[in-house]
Protein backbone atom coordinates (compact mmCIF):
# COMPACT_ATOMS: atom_id res chain seq x y z
CA UNK A 1 0.00 0.00 0.00
CA UNK A 2 2.77 2.13 -0.46
CA UNK A 3 4.31 1.10 2.89
CA UNK A 4 7.91 -0.56 3.05
CA UNK A 5 7.32 -4.52 5.12
CA UNK A 6 7.68 -2.52 8.47
CA UNK A 7 4.46 -0.32 7.83
CA UNK A 8 7.36 2.75 7.82
CA UNK A 9 6.72 5.76 5.59
CA UNK A 10 8.57 5.25 2.92
CA UNK A 11 10.82 8.56 2.89
CA UNK A 12 11.11 10.78 -0.06
CA UNK A 13 7.06 10.24 -1.14
CA UNK A 14 3.86 12.06 -0.40
CA UNK A 15 1.63 9.71 1.84
CA UNK A 16 -1.49 9.86 -0.37
CA UNK A 17 -4.74 8.78 1.41
CA UNK A 18 -7.26 7.89 -1.01
CA UNK A 19 -10.85 7.71 -0.07
CA UNK A 20 -12.69 5.25 -2.65
CA UNK A 21 -11.44 2.53 -4.80
CA UNK A 22 -9.95 3.43 -8.14
CA UNK A 23 -9.71 1.80 -11.31
CA UNK A 24 -6.94 -0.67 -11.09
CA UNK A 25 -4.73 1.02 -13.47
CA UNK A 26 -4.90 4.25 -11.29
CA UNK A 27 -4.32 3.03 -7.73
CA UNK A 28 -1.10 0.84 -9.65
CA UNK A 29 0.47 4.22 -10.96
CA UNK A 30 0.14 5.62 -7.24
CA UNK A 31 1.70 2.82 -5.69
CA UNK A 32 4.70 3.59 -7.60
CA UNK A 33 4.77 7.67 -7.02
CA UNK A 34 3.67 7.51 -3.71
CA UNK A 35 3.10 6.21 -0.05
CA UNK A 36 -0.49 6.09 -0.68
CA UNK A 37 -3.54 4.05 1.51
CA UNK A 38 -6.26 2.54 -0.82
CA UNK A 39 -9.72 2.00 -0.22
CA UNK A 40 -10.06 -1.82 -1.07
CA UNK A 41 -12.89 -2.17 0.54
CA UNK A 42 -14.36 0.32 -1.15
CA UNK A 43 -16.95 1.61 1.47
CA UNK A 44 -17.88 5.68 1.72
CA UNK A 45 -16.27 6.74 4.92
CA UNK A 46 -17.82 8.03 7.92
CA UNK A 47 -17.43 11.56 9.26
CA UNK A 48 -14.46 9.81 12.04
CA UNK A 49 -12.77 7.70 9.46
CA UNK A 50 -12.19 11.30 7.14
CA UNK A 51 -10.89 12.97 10.24
CA UNK A 52 -8.58 10.12 10.72
CA UNK A 53 -7.14 10.03 7.50
CA UNK A 54 -6.82 13.76 7.11
CA UNK A 55 -4.45 13.90 10.21
CA UNK A 56 -1.34 11.92 9.25
CA UNK A 57 -1.43 12.34 5.08
CA UNK A 58 0.34 15.36 2.90
CA UNK A 59 -2.71 14.39 0.12
CA UNK A 60 -6.35 13.52 0.56
CA UNK A 61 -8.11 12.05 -2.52
CA UNK A 62 -11.74 12.70 -2.05
CA UNK A 63 -14.92 12.26 -4.11
CA UNK A 64 -18.44 13.17 -4.12
CA UNK A 65 -19.56 11.04 -1.52
CA UNK A 66 -16.64 12.93 1.06
CA UNK A 67 -18.61 15.69 3.11
CA UNK A 68 -15.68 17.83 4.02
CA UNK A 69 -17.03 20.82 5.97
CA UNK A 70 -14.57 23.32 8.27
CA UNK A 71 -14.48 21.79 11.34
CA UNK A 72 -12.67 18.61 9.37
CA UNK A 73 -10.22 20.82 7.77
CA UNK A 74 -9.47 22.86 11.09
CA UNK A 75 -8.57 20.04 12.72
CA UNK A 76 -6.61 18.24 10.16
CA UNK A 77 -3.03 17.20 10.90
CA UNK A 78 -0.63 19.82 9.92
CA UNK A 79 0.94 17.80 7.09
CA UNK A 80 -2.38 17.81 4.60
CA UNK A 81 -1.40 20.25 2.03
CA UNK A 82 -3.14 19.30 -1.09
CA UNK A 83 -6.86 17.86 -1.26
CA UNK A 84 -6.95 16.18 -4.82
CA UNK A 85 -10.34 15.95 -5.55
CA UNK A 86 -11.58 12.90 -8.02
CA UNK A 87 -14.21 14.65 -9.96
CA UNK A 88 -15.21 18.42 -11.10
CA UNK A 89 -17.66 19.17 -8.15
CA UNK A 90 -16.32 20.74 -5.08
CA UNK A 91 -18.97 21.84 -3.35
CA UNK A 92 -18.82 18.77 -0.76
CA UNK A 93 -15.79 20.62 0.14
CA UNK A 94 -15.54 24.61 2.26
CA UNK A 95 -13.19 26.28 0.05
CA UNK A 96 -12.80 28.78 2.57
CA UNK A 97 -11.89 26.75 5.41
CA UNK A 98 -9.19 25.10 2.91
CA UNK A 99 -7.96 28.12 2.17
CA UNK A 100 -7.79 29.81 6.06
CA UNK A 101 -5.51 26.68 5.94
CA UNK A 102 -3.50 27.26 3.40
CA UNK A 103 -4.46 23.51 1.68
CA UNK A 104 -4.87 23.74 -1.55
CA UNK A 105 -7.73 21.97 -3.53
CA UNK A 106 -7.76 20.64 -7.34
CA UNK A 107 -10.32 18.79 -9.68
CA UNK A 108 -10.41 16.78 -12.60
CA UNK A 109 -12.38 19.20 -14.83
CA UNK A 110 -13.94 18.47 -18.20
CA UNK A 111 -12.91 14.61 -17.65
CA UNK A 112 -16.43 13.53 -17.91
CA UNK A 113 -18.29 16.22 -20.01
CA UNK A 114 -18.72 14.31 -23.07
CA UNK A 115 -19.95 10.78 -20.91
CA UNK A 116 -22.51 13.18 -18.47
CA UNK A 117 -23.77 14.81 -21.90
CA UNK A 118 -24.64 11.21 -23.09
CA UNK A 119 -26.08 10.23 -20.31
CA UNK A 120 -28.34 13.55 -19.92
CA UNK A 121 -28.71 12.93 -24.04
CA UNK A 122 -30.13 9.12 -23.08
CA UNK A 123 -33.16 10.65 -20.53
CA UNK A 124 -34.04 13.41 -23.07
CA UNK A 125 -34.62 11.00 -25.40
CA UNK A 126 -35.86 7.97 -22.79
CA UNK A 127 -38.34 10.08 -20.51
CA UNK A 128 -40.66 11.74 -23.87
CA UNK A 129 -40.59 8.23 -25.47
CA UNK A 130 -41.92 6.64 -22.09
CA UNK A 131 -38.56 3.77 -22.39
CA UNK A 132 -39.09 3.03 -18.59
CA UNK A 133 -42.73 1.86 -19.11
CA UNK A 134 -42.00 -0.03 -21.93
CA UNK A 135 -39.43 -1.77 -20.28
CA UNK A 136 -41.12 -2.48 -17.63
CA UNK A 137 -44.15 -4.01 -19.95
CA UNK A 138 -42.32 -6.48 -21.70
CA UNK A 139 -40.55 -7.78 -18.98
CA UNK A 140 -43.70 -8.15 -17.17
CA UNK A 141 -44.87 -10.08 -20.01
CA UNK A 142 -48.24 -8.20 -20.64
CA UNK A 143 -47.13 -6.67 -23.52
CA UNK A 144 -49.56 -7.99 -25.97
CA UNK A 145 -48.16 -6.40 -29.11
CA UNK A 146 -48.03 -3.75 -31.23
CA UNK A 147 -50.68 -1.58 -32.37
CA UNK A 148 -51.41 2.11 -33.36
CA UNK A 149 -52.73 3.75 -30.57
CA UNK A 150 -50.20 1.78 -27.39
CA UNK A 151 -47.70 3.56 -25.33
CA UNK A 152 -47.30 6.70 -27.42
CA UNK A 153 -44.91 9.20 -26.22
CA UNK A 154 -44.03 12.83 -27.72
CA UNK A 155 -41.75 12.90 -30.96
CA UNK A 156 -38.42 15.69 -30.12
CA UNK A 157 -37.82 17.05 -33.53
CA UNK A 158 -39.46 20.79 -32.83
CA UNK A 159 -39.42 20.71 -29.26
CA UNK A 160 -38.06 23.32 -27.24
CA UNK A 161 -34.54 21.81 -24.94
CA UNK A 162 -33.99 24.24 -22.22
CA UNK A 163 -30.44 23.99 -20.78
CA UNK A 164 -29.58 25.11 -17.00
CA UNK A 165 -25.96 25.87 -16.68
CA UNK A 166 -23.80 26.27 -19.91
CA UNK A 167 -20.66 25.20 -19.30
CA UNK A 168 -18.76 22.52 -20.55
CA UNK A 169 -21.90 19.68 -20.28
CA UNK A 170 -24.43 22.18 -21.11
CA UNK A 171 -22.70 23.13 -24.08
CA UNK A 172 -21.59 19.22 -25.13
CA UNK A 173 -25.79 18.70 -24.74
CA UNK A 174 -27.08 21.38 -26.91
CA UNK A 175 -24.46 20.31 -29.41
CA UNK A 176 -25.55 16.46 -29.38
CA UNK A 177 -29.83 17.83 -29.18
CA UNK A 178 -29.47 19.64 -32.68
CA UNK A 179 -29.11 16.05 -34.06
CA UNK A 180 -32.28 15.08 -32.90
CA UNK A 181 -34.11 18.17 -33.96
CA UNK A 182 -34.84 20.08 -30.90
CA UNK A 183 -34.73 23.97 -30.60
CA UNK A 184 -32.05 24.84 -27.69
CA UNK A 185 -33.13 27.76 -24.96
CA UNK A 186 -30.69 28.28 -22.24
CA UNK A 187 -30.22 30.33 -19.22
CA UNK A 188 -26.43 30.74 -17.88
CA UNK A 189 -25.12 32.94 -15.39
CA UNK A 190 -23.09 34.32 -18.00
CA UNK A 191 -24.29 35.01 -21.53
CA UNK A 192 -22.24 32.92 -24.35
CA UNK A 193 -20.19 34.53 -26.63
CA UNK A 194 -22.26 35.54 -29.95
CA UNK A 195 -19.92 32.97 -32.10
CA UNK A 196 -20.64 30.20 -30.06
CA UNK A 197 -24.29 30.29 -29.52
CA UNK A 198 -24.63 30.38 -33.57
CA UNK A 199 -22.82 27.64 -33.12
CA UNK A 200 -24.84 25.37 -30.89
CA UNK A 201 -27.97 26.96 -32.58
CA UNK A 202 -28.75 28.22 -28.80
CA UNK A 203 -30.62 31.13 -27.79
CA UNK A 204 -29.89 32.99 -24.37
CA UNK A 205 -32.75 33.43 -22.15
CA UNK A 206 -32.41 36.25 -19.31
CA UNK A 207 -34.08 34.37 -16.74
CA UNK A 208 -34.50 31.23 -15.46
CA UNK A 209 -38.20 31.90 -14.71
CA UNK A 210 -38.94 32.73 -18.66
CA UNK A 211 -36.39 29.81 -19.34
CA UNK A 212 -38.81 27.36 -17.07
CA UNK A 213 -41.93 28.73 -18.79
CA UNK A 214 -40.60 28.03 -22.68
CA UNK A 215 -39.30 24.57 -22.29
CA UNK A 216 -40.82 21.14 -23.25
CA UNK A 217 -37.88 19.32 -21.87
CA UNK A 218 -35.36 21.13 -19.21
CA UNK A 219 -32.16 19.44 -18.52
CA UNK A 220 -29.86 20.75 -15.75
CA UNK A 221 -26.23 20.89 -15.61
CA UNK A 222 -26.01 23.88 -13.09
CA UNK A 223 -23.15 23.15 -9.99
CA UNK A 224 -24.55 22.28 -6.64
CA UNK A 225 -23.93 24.68 -3.93
CA UNK A 226 -25.78 27.06 -1.42
CA UNK A 227 -27.21 29.24 -4.03
CA UNK A 228 -28.29 26.11 -6.54
CA UNK A 229 -29.76 24.26 -3.53
CA UNK A 230 -33.77 24.02 -4.20
CA UNK A 231 -33.60 25.94 -7.35
CA UNK A 232 -36.03 24.14 -9.07
CA UNK A 233 -39.04 24.61 -6.45
CA UNK A 234 -42.73 24.44 -6.45
CA UNK A 235 -43.44 27.87 -8.24
CA UNK A 236 -40.87 27.14 -10.83
CA UNK A 237 -42.66 24.08 -11.30
CA UNK A 238 -45.63 25.43 -11.81
CA UNK A 239 -44.59 27.97 -14.60
CA UNK A 240 -43.32 24.85 -17.23
CA UNK A 241 -46.23 23.48 -19.82
CA UNK A 242 -48.02 21.41 -19.01
CA UNK A 243 -47.09 17.82 -19.87
CA UNK A 244 -43.34 19.08 -20.04
CA UNK A 245 -40.51 16.84 -18.50
CA UNK A 246 -37.36 17.32 -16.96
CA UNK A 247 -33.75 15.76 -16.67
CA UNK A 248 -30.98 16.44 -14.04
CA UNK A 249 -27.82 14.68 -14.10
CA UNK A 250 -25.89 17.26 -12.69
CA UNK A 251 -26.69 17.13 -8.44
CA UNK A 252 -29.77 16.00 -6.72
CA UNK A 253 -30.45 18.87 -4.57
CA UNK A 254 -31.45 21.47 -7.44
CA UNK A 255 -34.56 20.06 -7.39
CA UNK A 256 -37.01 19.98 -4.39
CA UNK A 257 -37.89 16.87 -4.68
CA UNK A 258 -41.95 17.16 -2.47
CA UNK A 259 -42.17 19.63 -5.40
CA UNK A 260 -40.77 17.46 -7.91
CA UNK A 261 -43.35 14.39 -6.77
CA UNK A 262 -46.40 16.66 -6.62
CA UNK A 263 -46.32 17.90 -9.93
CA UNK A 264 -45.50 14.24 -11.35
CA UNK A 265 -47.94 13.15 -9.53
CA UNK A 266 -50.81 15.93 -10.88
CA UNK A 267 -49.69 14.64 -14.44
CA UNK A 268 -48.71 18.29 -14.69
CA UNK A 269 -45.22 17.15 -15.34
CA UNK A 270 -45.68 13.94 -18.07
CA UNK A 271 -42.02 12.93 -16.57
CA UNK A 272 -38.89 13.04 -15.50
CA UNK A 273 -35.34 11.65 -15.73
CA UNK A 274 -33.11 11.42 -13.06
CA UNK A 275 -29.58 9.95 -12.31
CA UNK A 276 -28.43 12.36 -9.28
CA UNK A 277 -30.83 12.10 -6.06
CA UNK A 278 -30.24 14.53 -2.50
CA UNK A 279 -29.93 11.72 -0.31
CA UNK A 280 -28.10 9.06 -2.28
CA UNK A 281 -27.97 6.13 -2.43
CA UNK A 282 -31.36 6.54 -1.15
CA UNK A 283 -33.89 7.18 -3.66
CA UNK A 284 -37.32 8.62 -2.48
CA UNK A 285 -40.07 5.41 -3.03
CA UNK A 286 -42.33 7.78 -4.44
CA UNK A 287 -40.11 8.66 -7.31
CA UNK A 288 -39.45 4.45 -7.84
CA UNK A 289 -42.81 3.97 -7.73
CA UNK A 290 -43.91 6.57 -10.76
CA UNK A 291 -44.29 4.86 -14.18
CA UNK A 292 -43.10 8.49 -15.73
CA UNK A 293 -39.55 8.74 -13.79
CA UNK A 294 -36.96 7.07 -15.40
CA UNK A 295 -34.48 6.80 -12.40
CA UNK A 296 -30.81 6.07 -12.93
CA UNK A 297 -28.19 5.19 -10.35
CA UNK A 298 -25.58 7.93 -10.65
CA UNK A 299 -23.87 6.60 -13.84
CA UNK A 300 -23.31 9.86 -15.50
CA UNK A 301 -19.58 9.59 -15.60
CA UNK A 302 -19.48 5.96 -15.28
CA UNK A 303 -17.58 5.14 -18.22
CA UNK A 304 -14.19 3.61 -17.66
CA UNK A 305 -12.46 6.01 -19.99
CA UNK A 306 -13.55 8.62 -18.09
CA UNK A 307 -12.71 7.21 -14.86
CA UNK A 308 -9.14 6.23 -15.66
CA UNK A 309 -8.75 9.93 -16.97
CA UNK A 310 -9.99 11.35 -14.09
CA UNK A 311 -7.51 9.64 -11.85
CA UNK A 312 -4.73 10.70 -14.12
CA UNK A 313 -5.53 14.11 -13.40
CA UNK A 314 -5.52 13.41 -9.85
CA UNK A 315 -1.86 11.86 -10.30
CA UNK A 316 -0.71 14.84 -12.08
CA UNK A 317 -2.23 17.27 -9.43
CA UNK A 318 -0.09 15.56 -6.65
CA UNK A 319 2.91 15.22 -8.66
CA UNK A 320 3.39 18.89 -9.33
CA UNK A 321 2.04 19.97 -6.25
CA UNK A 322 5.15 17.54 -4.71
CA UNK A 323 7.31 18.99 -6.87
CA UNK A 324 6.71 22.55 -5.53
CA UNK A 325 4.70 23.63 -8.56
CA UNK A 326 1.33 24.90 -8.86
CA UNK A 327 -1.41 21.96 -9.65
CA UNK A 328 -2.96 22.67 -13.27
CA UNK A 329 -6.28 22.17 -12.08
CA UNK A 330 -6.41 23.90 -8.59
CA UNK A 331 -9.32 25.61 -7.46
CA UNK A 332 -9.79 28.77 -6.52
CA UNK A 333 -12.27 30.00 -4.42
CA UNK A 334 -14.66 31.91 -5.93
CA UNK A 335 -13.42 31.55 -9.48
CA UNK A 336 -15.59 28.02 -10.04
Amino acid sequence: MGNDQSGRRIEGRARVHVTRKLMPSVEARMEELFDVTLNDADQAYDRDALGAAMQYCDVLVPTVTDRIDAKLIESAGDELGLIANFGAGVEHIDLAAARKRGIIVTNTPGVFTDDTADMAMGLIIGVPRRMREGVELVRSGQWSGWAPCSMLGNRLGGKCLGIVGMGRIGQAVAHRARAFGLEIAYHNRKRLPDALENMLGARYVDTLDDLMRCADILTLHAPGGEDSHGMIDARRLALMKPGSSIINTARGELIDQDALVEALASGHLAGAGLDVYPDEPTVDPRLLASPNVLTLPHLGSATAEGREASGERVIANIRFWADGHRPPDQVIEGLL
